[in-house]
């Protein structure tokens, strides 16, 4: 599990451990104030950009990754290779160590600009520009590779807690929806990993959410928070 200490990364891990799987968690840097790890969790460290992921990878069945970038401006504006130089790394370490199942996030806006209301449109998305064309960099190697990968493609992400009731779609998110639940998301980004569903796919999930979770003011609030 990578980037096990984020937000959709705790999730996997909570659900992960609670069907009764065992997890190695990595993250770059554990924080002081982090949590014990807890039954059936290994803690690692791992920088997905400069070391080497081959000893990450050793002996598990499927590899989630849930990297993502911080959404200060200055991080936006030139963000760290984690979706290019971090999947050719960890491309090459599957291979080597022979795992080939991959469950990772993409996200809809790789794809549409379309979704979501005309504020968040254009305030929210052309501050992802950088991320989301590294998100669509990161899908052609998953494509050129024999990996059995899953790039799981989210809406703007919220944190409530899990429902498991969404709606997966190939590719795009429905027209009318525009938020994907953290929680939710790690339930499918799981169940991909555990079923092999949606081998070499881009499934988009979404939900419909409240007025207030979806408007234009809560999304961007949330992007300039």
């Amino acid at each position: 599990m990578l980037g096990a200490h984020g937000v959709t990364g705790r999730e996997v891990v909570k659900q992960a451990v609670a069907q009764g799987h065992h997890v190695r968690a990595a993250e770059m840097k554990w924080p002081d104030d982090a949590p014990p790890a807890g039954h059936n969790v290994e803690r690692v460290t791992a920088n997905v950009i400069e070391d080497d992921l081959g000893p990450i990878v050793e002996g598990v069945d499927a590899v989630i990754s849930a990297l993502g970038v911080p959404g200060d401006p200055a991080t936006l504006m030139d963000p760290p290779p984690l979706y290019t130089t971090g999947t050719r790394k960890l491309i090459d370490a599957m291979q080597a160590r022979g795992v080939s199942r991959l469950v990772t996030i993409s996200a809809s806006f790789v794809v549409t600009h379309d979704r979501g209301p005309l504020l968040f449109r254009t305030t929210a998305i052309p501050a992802l520009t950088r991320v989301l064309h590294q998100m669509g960099e990161m899908e052609e190697m998953l494509r050129a590779s024999p990996l059995d990968w899953t790039a799981v493609r989210p809406g703007w992400l919220l944190p409530e807690p899990l429902t498991a009731d969404y709606v997966v779609v190939p590719d795009v998110i429905p027209e009318e929806l525009i938020r994907t639940r953290h929680a939710d998301l790690a339930h499918f980004m799981l169940h991909c990993a555990v079923t092999g569903e949606w081998s070499r796919q881009t499934p988009a999930i979404a939900r419909p959410e409240a007025e207030e979770l979806s408007s234009s003011f809560e999304v961007v609030k949330e992007m300039l928070a």
